[in-house]
């Protein structure tokens, strides 16, 4: 299973994600839940770095699914903007899927 944690600062906004596991729904190659998250969560990471000043931190670790992924700056409205719309993509396809593939923490 994935499992998808948001972090947020003190103000309450969204300023990472730790992303962990596989989704086990088909084997590697087929598995239509991770490669779902996989692009969503990869891109996001790509257009924070690419459309805004945000500066973050990013972790991976390929054999256990581990991306870890914090903004270490104050959070850009186009950054909060991207945040939101992966989180609203990973509940979907938690929605879709069901918590036996993917559990999206707040």
């Amino acid at each position: 299973m994935i499992e998808i944690t948001r972090i947020k600062n003190e103000q309450g906004e969204n300023v990472g994600f730790r992303c962990l596991g596989h989704a086990g729904f088909a084997r590697h190659g087929k598995d239509i839940v991770c490669a779902g998250v996989s692009a969503l969560v990869l891109n996001t990471i790509n257009s924070i770095e690419e459309f805004t000043e945000d500066k973050f931190s990013c972790a991976q670790e390929e054999k256990s699914g581990l991306i870890e992924f914090v903004i270490v700056s104050e959070v850009s409205k186009e950054a909060s903007l991207l945040m939101d719309s992966l989180f609203l993509g990973l509940k979907n396809i938690e929605h879709d899927y069901g918590k036996r593939f993917i559990t999206v923490k707040a």
